[in-house]
């Protein structure tokens, strides 16, 4: 019986895993786009039933919460692995980079203040920033980093680069690359500056935000 049964569970575990998938990148792209808009333009960016979603979530500030975590966790991954790297600027610089790639920062910046976080989240970001202390004073032992530059400097960093954005997804992602290579240039103690990644903006691309709706 057993046996029977188990096929079909597992199919609908793993089209619940693909739905959960599916939603939380549609809510991800719905609110960094307008962080007011209801949870019913998630179920419709998303391509299923509002009862889908809500058999996966109460409501709108369990979906940010959800969305925020785990930006959370991967930020909390990446720093764990760059505390491996035995060269300390390399494990701050390659963290930094793959945080950007992963474009983490711009939950932050687009929905800090619009939820209420739960203890757990409390404790994973007090963990992150554990971690990235940790980094940082690593490149301060070793002389690496420029001894007037702090944490703070590290987390505005990062949503500085989270504010780069153009309507080219690939485009953004370029663009941020080179914002962060300037923006490490000036962190680091003794720069060795190379060759900025991608082209410069453009006027258009930097324009494109004022354009009449």
């Amino acid at each position: 019986m057993t046996e029977t049964n188990a096929p079909p569970l597992s199919g609908r575990k793993q089209q619940a895993a693909r739905n959960d998938t599916v939603i939380l990148d549609a809510a991800r792209e719905v609110f960094l786009a307008d962080p007011k808009a209801p949870i019913a333009a998630v179920a419709e960016r998303a391509g299923v039933g509002i009862s889908a979603l809500y058999r996966r979530y109460t409501g709108k500030e369990e979906l940010l919460r959800r969305l925020c975590h785990d930006g959370l966790l991967l930020f909390t991954a990446q720093a764990e692995a760059a505390l491996t790297e035995p060269d300390p600027w390399r494990g701050l610089t390659g963290f930094l980079r793959e945080i950007v790639d992963a474009d983490v920062h711009s939950l932050t910046v687009h929905l800090a203040g619009t939820f209420t976080p739960t203890p757990e989240m409390g404790a994973t970001a007090r963990r992150s920033g554990e971690l990235v202390a940790r980094l940082v004073q690593r490149t301060h032992d070793d002389g690496s980093l420029r001894p007037d530059a702090v944490l703070g400097d590290i987390t505005l960093l990062l949503e500085s680069c989270a504010a780069v954005r153009v309507p080219d997804p690939a485009r953004t992602r370029e663009l941020r690359a080179r914002h962060l290579a300037l923006l490490l240039d000036g962190l680091a103690a003794d720069p060795v500056r190379a060759a900025l990644p991608g082209p410069a903006p453009a006027a258009p691309e930097l324009n494109w935000r004022w354009r009449t709706p």
